[in-house]
């Protein structure tokens, strides 16, 4: 199959540090070209790829040397992919919906996944308009803002087990990873770890936006001994943070889409302390992989609950359901449903191709 993944330009394919969406159009890329798939990659020209890589923009437009305008390089990204569309049987988007008004005049197939959060009062408008554009899930839940759109199917992103060291001897620590921000929960972290007086060890990025935060909330707390901050980490880091923690810490404030980073902890079998918000509940097995909680107290009770929790059992689940090849595998058969309706007319909004392709919550 000839299949064409339209990726983010904000990081590189993969990201060299932190990076959610390109880091999954990667492992997915990279499982297809295993697969024996002709998978042709538009993204920003530092990427690496088994792929055939179409480069839009020099380099990852976030940590660019040069400034640039996001809107201006992805309209270049979708203006190369309409030119080069008819090569392609699938067309995979990994970019929102700036691309929806254009595709729903196109017969190629395609479809959408869609990586954020929809709980955004405007997208309702929006998806009420684009209600033929056939787009995915990566959680049951992320769906429940937007009943309107035409949901094809729940594919739950997955890792390559390869990347990922099972360590069934870990350190007496913590960990937290992700962004630093009041959503991802990076100072309830901090608070947490000093009431059960265990310590925390920090990799996260500090975007422009949530410098304020860094500075006023969590610089203050850096000088105790009980938490470090080790700044961003690419993937060797973070299998070296995940595998040597008891624990990782995911007090998040928002509804989660996915939170790739506890599949990642689980990989490593080290269990997950996470509130109970978003796609938390379904990613998650209370009591297998870790502790699904209600806030700060019971996460402080829940770490000392963590060794009843076996860690082989979180490196089993997660190979059985959030491995790469599984994810890339149950997208092959979402592509294949597409290529039966290739003669529906392009303004045709029927029923969804079918539901949930991955274990549902």
């Amino acid at each position: 199959m000839k299949i064409a993944q339209i990726a983010p330009l904000h990081e590189s394919v993969p990201p060299r540090t932190y990076g959610g969406t390109e880091r999954v159009v990667h492992y997915l890329t990279e499982a297809l070209v295993a697969q024996g798939h002709q998978v042709t990659l538009f993204a920003s020209g530092d990427s690496r790829t088994s792929a055939e890589l179409r480069p839009i923009v020099p380099e990852a437009l976030r940590l660019s040397r040069t400034r640039r305008d996001p809107l201006a390089w992805h309209l270049l990204q979708l203006n190369q992919v309409a030119r080069e569309a008819e090569q392609f049987d699938i067309l995979h988007f990994h970019t929102d919906f700036l691309h929806f008004p254009l595709w729903r005049r196109m017969r190629v197939p395609q479809l959408t996944t869609l990586h954020g959060r929809l709980d955004l009062p405007d997208l309702q408008a929006l998806f009420a308009e684009f209600g033929d554009m056939p787009v995915v899930s990566i959680a049951q839940h992320q769906r429940e803002p937007l009943p309107m759109a035409r949901w094809i199917g729940t594919v739950y992103n997955g890792i390559p087990a390869q990347n990922y060291t099972f360590r069934d001897d870990p350190q007496d620590y913590l960990a937290f990873l992700g962004r630093m921000s009041p959503e991802k929960g990076a100072e309830t972290a901090i608070q947490i770890a000093l009431r059960a007086g265990v310590r925390l060890r920090m990799a996260a990025k500090v975007d422009r936006v949530d410098r304020d935060y860094f500075d006023e909330r969590i610089r203050p707390h850096l000088d105790h001994p009980l938490i470090e901050f080790i700044g961003e980490v690419d993937e060797r880091g973070k299998n070296e943070l995940l595998g040597g923690a008891r624990a990782l810490l995911f007090p998040i404030a928002w509804p989660e889409p996915f939170g790739l980073v506890m599949i990642e902890a689980m990989a490593c079998g080290t269990p997950v302390i996470a509130y109970r918000m978003g796609s938390v509940p379904e990613v998650m097995e209370d009591g297998v992989t870790g502790y699904v909680v209600d806030g700060p107290d019971a996460a402080v009770e829940a770490i000392g609950r963590l060794d009843a929790i076996d860690r082989h059992a979180c490196r089993r689940l997660f190979e059985t359901h959030f491995s790469a090849r599984r994810m890339a595998e149950e997208y092959v058969t979402l592509y294949r449903r597409l290529l039966l309706q290739t003669t529906r007319p392009a303004n045709d909004a029927t029923a969804p191709l079918g539901e949930g392709m991955s274990r549902s919550a």
